[in-house]
């Protein structure tokens, strides 16, 4: 029987026991919203119990080569490229092809939740590595329905406990990086961090304010400031923190752009860095070794973080389940040029 008879059968079989016409299963199927809640969940959970394959699906062999999806909100950042290249390493030693989406572009028109993951499957990809994204737990579940592995990396906000997330000891980063200023001898640290409700953020401050209480040393009013993980804001964040009295004598960055703004920053406005103030980054990225001066920052592994993205959707594409669902790999500390003691 020809594949797309075949198909056309096994919709039909599908709409017969959802209750539904074939119309309303194609429209299930490619994410189209004039359906209602209640008989697309009807619909949906029919598709998974017979294991419905689109023709496209259908023409998929297991001899093909398995393709994963990556998806990014900005090449821009080198964080993001760092973590893509240790993806991109383990799928050629894995034979995986990588089809990558950056979901930042202006003007481009997001796919709903219900037509991506019937994309991937309608495609033939094994799954899906999400970096650095704010997806919630609706689009998650629409993969998580289908049976698509996820992994989110370093996600903004804790994903629902189906998925696994991959990041740093960010904690532990943000307590070693204000640890190495306390001993090279600063009591005036402040924290330029990140957007307040980003994860990953607050664990990073609650390190830093963690080592200031063991040696009790107190935070100074207007020291913690919150915005963007980006270099325009470390730039502000600099001049905002010169206004105060007493002024810091030096900042731990939430990251290393927040912390390549405050340089270039201090470079016009002739502060010397580290003789007049301090700064720490942290990701341990190519920008911050070859700043001027070389930048003091917590390494996160993001190559290794990106290869284990994949040999972890990878593992659940064979059947295995995970060790855990939250997978946290070490940082440490690289100290360089930017960190000296105070003035």
């Amino acid at each position: 029987m020809p594949v797309e008879q075949q198909a056309r059968l096994t919709l039909a079989a599908v709409a017969r026991e959802a209750g539904v016409s074939a119309p309303t299963v194609s429209k299930v199927i490619n994410g189209r919203h004039d359906v209602s809640a209640e008989t697309r969940a009807r619909v949906l959970a029919v598709l998974a119990r017979t294991g419905y394959k689109s023709p496209l699906q259908q023409r998929r062999t297991l001899a093909e080569k398995p393709a994963v999806d990556v998806v990014l909100d900005s090449l821009n950042s080198a964080y993001s490229v760092e973590v893509l290249n240790g993806i991109l390493e383990c799928a050629e030693l894995s034979d995986v092809e990588v089809l990558l989406t950056v979901s930042g572009i202006e003007g481009a028109a997001p796919l709903n939740p219900e037509r991506r993951a019937q994309r991937i499957m309608d495609e033939g990809r094994c799954g899906m590595i999400v970096v650095t994204s704010a997806f919630g737990d609706a689009p998650l579940d629409a993969f998580h329905r289908r049976g698509i592995p996820v992994v989110v990396i370093d996600p903004l906000n804790p994903p629902s406990e189906e998925v696994v997330s991959i990041g740093a000891t960010d904690w532990a980063g943000g307590k070693d990086a204000t640890a190495h200023l306390l001993a090279l001898g600063h009591r005036r640290i402040a924290y330029l961090g990140g957007p307040d409700t980003v994860e990953c953020n607050q664990a990073r401050l609650h390190g830093y304010l963690a080592a200031l209480r063991s040696e009790g040393v107190t935070v100074e009013d207007g020291y913690i400031l919150s915005g963007p993980f980006s270099s325009d804001h470390g730039a502000r964040g600099l001049n905002t923190l010169l206004q105060l009295e007493p002024r810091p004598t030096a900042i731990f960055a939430g990251n290393d752009a927040i912390a390549l703004g405050v340089l270039a920053e201090a470079r016009r406005l002739n502060i010397r860095v580290p003789a007049d103030i301090s700064v720490v980054g942290f990701d341990g990225t190519r920008p911050a070794q070859d700043s001027v001066p070389a930048l003091t920052s917590v390494a996160q592994p993001l190559r290794e973080i990106g290869r284990t993205a994949l040999r972890i959707v990878l593992r659940q594409v064979r059947g295995e389940v995970p060790d855990s669902r939250r997978v946290e790999l070490a940082t440490h500390l690289v100290v360089r040029e930017s960190t000296a003691p105070p003035p």
